[in-house]
């Protein structure tokens, strides 16, 4: 079947490629919104911090991300970033604790679960702790309440207003009760924070569960999240299973806590910034 065939010879001026080489290179470029199942082009919805353009869908985004959107400039000095587990409890699962800790901290640049900086936010200056989703889901252990710990101890040296923003699974199981002591450790500096009336202000996003939900993630003067964002302590599924009835529609999303009284407002991302400012102006009044 020779006129399957090309005889002709390729023209020299133009670039080759040998067959084996050609590779898609669209790949990664697209991304698939997850509320309204449109294909948007990756860039243009990283410009807008992960917001859907066409159904305004919050995408999950990362903890440096999230510093970047929320502090003037992008800039910030980061606190213990050095800070690691010590594996308290030598657990074992698929693998070891140790390793699944290597690999996350290889894979993500961060220590652990949390960065605690400090910044400007619309010119007032905020300690700032931020929870990556990434590592190990965002999971709070020892050094995520050692940092937060810390960084409430500012706060109240410097007479700082604190923002933690969520984004957790909840308590870190490898570190069994250690991880669950975290949660009072924070609640109690939070309450030294409320007794020296320095504002205390908790974002909730995508997913905001167990241990972190139980503490300081509920306890904010002001407790705002992001749209759709799952908030709660056990999961949806989890509570079918037990009360054996069916949950009512939007159960545990930001929506459905803002209408039960839970939560002070529900801000889109875009907006956030500005409504932390003008509620940092208002709580240093």
């Amino acid at each position: 079947m020779a006129w399957f065939r090309r005889d002709k010879q390729p023209d020299e001026k133009l670039p080759q490629v040998a067959n084996g080489e050609r590779r898609v290179r669209t790949e990664g470029l697209w991304q698939k919104c997850e509320g309204c199942r449109q294909i948007m082009w990756k860039k243009d919805l990283e410009t807008n911090w992960n917001v859907c353009t066409k159904c305004g869908w919050h995408s999950r985004i990362d903890a440096l991300t999230r510093l970047k959107m929320l502090l003037d400039d992008g800039q910030y000095q980061q606190f213990d970033a050095g800070l690691s587990s010590s594996d308290p409890l030598g657990f074992v699962d698929a693998k070891p604790y140790r390793e699944r800790l290597l690999a996350m901290q290889a894979a993500t640049h961060l220590s652990d679960a949390l960065i605690s900086a400090v910044g400007c936010l619309a010119g007032h200056p905020v300690q700032i702790c931020v929870m990556e989703p990434k590592f190990i889901g965002g999971s709070m252990g020892s050094v995520v309440g050692e940092k937060i710990a810390r960084a409430i101890d500012r706060c109240l040296a410097q007479r700082q207003p604190l923002i933690i923003v969520s984004a957790s699974g909840g308590a870190r199981m490898q570190e069994g009760a250690v991880s669950l002591m975290q949660m009072a450790k924070i609640s109690a500096g939070l309450m030294k924070l409320d007794q020296a009336r320095v504002p205390y202000i908790s974002v909730l996003t995508d997913p905001t569960t167990g241990g972190v939900t139980a503490s300081y993630a509920m306890l904010g003067d002001l407790n705002i999240a992001e749209p759709g964002a799952l908030i709660g302590f056990a999961g949806p599924r989890v509570i079918e299973q037990t009360i054996r009835q069916k949950l009512p529609e939007g159960f545990q999303r930001s929506e459905f806590l803002l209408a039960h009284g839970m939560l002070d407002a529900v801000v889109p991302r875009l907006e956030m910034k500005p409504y932390i400012a003008r509620a940092l102006k208002f709580l240093a009044a």
